[in-house]
């Protein structure tokens, strides 16, 4: 694994006998995404958190999707939680603290999240088992806890209502973009948002 940073940018190299994924990501883009995974659906979801998290996001992803979608969805987890903790670095000035709420048609999905270092994931999301264009649904809570564990960030995920796995999803990839955008402005120039004064 390799890795390069420049301001709040970074670059992300990661290949293994299962997978093999690049992924640029820069904290202060304006909503660009150019995502290549095997999964349409995928695709789909890291594009919405990638426009309503106003970040630039690329993913070139292949793998050994021969055996199912848990290897390359996991890894991307890994991967983006890298490049987050890379891009936030020592975390001086940022708000720390976001949260949203989205709707999407019948479902409805509260985000919030401390920066603060302690990995946490509270994924209450209560959804039918279905594949969605040959990912399961139930991959997801995978992908958020690999991501926590490298960007160590506390993450509560809420399902509050919904029924349609689709609608309940695109709403909580939504709703950690704009959660993830607010609690990484910076709010309090030159300072850590610490009484310990580390982060």
């Amino acid at each position: 694994m390799s890795g390069g940073t420049m301001e709040r940018k970074a670059i992300l190299k990661r290949k293994t006998n299962e997978t093999d994924i690049i992924i640029k990501f820069d904290l202060d883009g304006g909503g660009k995404s150019n995502i290549s995974t095997p999964y349409a659906f995928f695709d789909h979801l890291l594009s919405s958190f990638t426009k309503h998290g106003r970040f630039d996001l690329d993913i070139t992803a292949k793998g050994d999707t021969e055996v199912g979608c848990h290897h390359l969805v996991e890894d991307v987890g890994i991967c983006l939680g890298n490049v987050l903790k890379t891009c936030m670095d020592n975390k001086k000035g940022i708000q720390r603290f976001g949260s949203a709420i989205v709707p999407m048609d019948d479902s409805e999905v509260t985000v919030s999240m401390d920066l603060g270092g302690r990995p946490y994931l509270r994924y209450n999301v209560d959804m039918a088992y279905e594949m969605l264009e040959g990912v399961e649904t139930i991959i997801f809570k995978d992908f958020f806890e690999a991501l926590v564990n490298n960007a160590l960030i506390n993450l509560h995920i809420n399902k509050n209502v919904g029924l349609n796995p689709h609608h309940i999803l695109e709403a909580i990839f939504k709703s950690f973009g704009i959660a993830l955008h607010n609690a990484t402005r910076i709010s309090y120039p030159g300072e850590i948002p610490s009484t310990k004064g580390v982060l």
